[in-house]
């Protein structure tokens, strides 16, 4: 069975259908379930011990996000995503970040500042875990620092969207990262300078390493699938002034019901 070698994450009974459907997203941001992988709903249910319906329903639900593809008679098959389609989900990762980072320059923000200390937190996690090279961890630690960095968006959709465009961009990635024999200090760390950039309200110095991670991540990921950093459209982007920079003299990170501009914040 395709599936044997996989471990076997504690499931939840009182959400199966999330708790199996989160297991194997993870599984396939980590690569542990690679392109071309598959299975069926029954192998599935025995691996986690439930019956066929939570397996099937989570599945499903990864199906239609796209992060599996459906098979007739023969279940679900793991895509395999190419560098054009990591383009395409960088691409529009880059171009939403930047017109959120823009919008917070201009409007007001309502951001919880009590929430720093858990994305401190979780700023921790990934960089150590970057740092030890521990792939299986990393995935989750990453995904879960961005997840709560996205509460300055305010925006369920927008954060949603980019959380999924980060899903790909793993599953993409993995099967290069697997296949080096030593993974520390290879992935992106600076998870923790930019939470202090945050707590210090520097919003040009935020776009700045947010830029500088995008193009970290794009030349590291072209490096290692053997292609050219400059296919993509958006390099411009990221070497571009950051918002809030020019003539600014201060932090300017929005602080609750402040107008962003108006000066430096306490």
């Amino acid at each position: 069975m395709v599936v044997s070698g996989l471990g076997r994450l504690p499931i939840q009974r009182n959400s199966l259908r999330e708790q199996i459907s989160g297991a194997l997203r993870e599984e396939l941001m980590a690569g542990r379930l690679a392109a071309g992988s598959n299975f069926t709903v029954k192998e599935i249910a025995e691996l986690y011990g439930v019956s066929a319906t939570p397996a099937r329903e989570a599945l499903v639900d990864l199906a239609a996000q796209g992060l599996l593809r459906a098979e007739h008679h023969r279940g679900f098959t793991v895509p395999e995503l190419t560098w054009t389609d990591f383009l395409e989900i960088f691409e529009a990762r880059v171009m939403l970040t930047e017109s959120a980072l823009r919008r917070l320059n201009v409007g007001d923000s309502g951001y919880d500042w009590s929430r720093l200390s858990s994305l401190r937190r979780r700023a921790e996690a990934a960089a150590r875990a970057a740092r030890a090279g521990q792939l299986d961890v990393m995935v989750g630690c990453d995904r879960r620092f961005w997840q709560e960095m996205s509460g300055f968006l305010e925006n369920r959709r927008l954060a949603d969207y980019l959380d999924w465009l980060r899903v790909q961009s793993w599953m993409f990635a993995a099967r290069f990262l697997r296949a080096r024999t030593e993974l520390a200090g290879v992935c992106w760390d600076k998870h923790g300078d930019l939470v202090e950039l945050i707590a210090a309200r520097d919003l040009p110095g935020t776009h700045r390493m947010i830029n500088d991670y995008n193009l970290f991540t794009v030349r590291l990921l072209a490096e290692l699938a053997g292609e050219s950093p400059t296919s993509t459209s958006v390099l411009s982007l990221l070497t571009a002034e950051p918002v809030g920079a020019a003539g600014a003299a201060g932090p300017v990170f929005p602080a609750p019901g402040s107008v962003l501009g108006a000066g430096p914040v306490g």
